[in-house]
């Protein structure tokens, strides 16, 4: 039995030595060297150098000056340790209730007629309900009140809009979005 024993522990060390410690320091070195802004987070830093976020997760947002992001279903809103959606599926009543209660806000909010369509990530949340970017409709139908608000030309805040657009995945993949937190970012920075 020792004879089987002593290779089998000895083996189990030079595993775990190997996966354990070699491998993740090995990829850890790889990251940084290459790729240091993705691996530390994506943070996003203010004016004065203060990390407020990171690109990778959305944020609240609330009031007229404001760009505001899509629905959150994690937790109290953006909470990272509750991401997930809400399960509930296209014919759900629950679901279809608060999709209308947050179009009729939206176009409230936004001084849109009753009639106006509402982009649909302005009234859904996304599958991890931590999604940083909206569309570029609904960025595009904020501009007005934000712009007011802020006593700034809406052509102005367009050009922030667009400044703030992430382009489609691998270039082919998806749609353009607009990262909320760096459009507000340059919106606080008046750029």
């Amino acid at each position: 039995m020792r004879r089987q024993l002593l290779p089998a522990i000895r083996m189990l060390l030079v595993i775990t030595v190997i996966g354990g410690l070699l491998y993740p320091l090995a990829m850890t070195g790889v990251a940084q060297a290459l790729f240091r802004h993705q691996a530390n987070g994506s943070l996003v830093t203010d004016a004065s150098g203060r990390v407020v976020g990171s690109s990778l997760l959305g944020q609240p947002f609330t009031g007229p000056t404001w760009f505001l992001p899509r629905p959150s279903a994690a937790g109290n809103g953006y909470d990272g340790t509750a991401s997930g959606a809400s399960n509930l599926g296209p014919t759900n009543p629950d679901l279809l209730k608060a999709v209308q209660e947050r179009a009729v806000a939206y176009r409230t909010e936004n001084g849109l007629s009753a009639a106006a369509m509402v982009p649909v990530d302005a009234v859904t949340s996304s599958g991890s309900g931590l999604d940083p970017h909206i569309s570029l409709a609904n960025a595009r139908l904020q501009a007005p009140r934000v712009a007011r608000a802020r006593g700034m030309a809406v052509t102005a805040v367009r050009s922030l809009i667009d400044r703030a657009t992430d382009g489609r995945s691998l270039g082919f993949l998806g749609e353009p979005g607009v990262n909320v937190l760096r459009l507000n970012l340059l919106l606080e920075r008046g750029k």
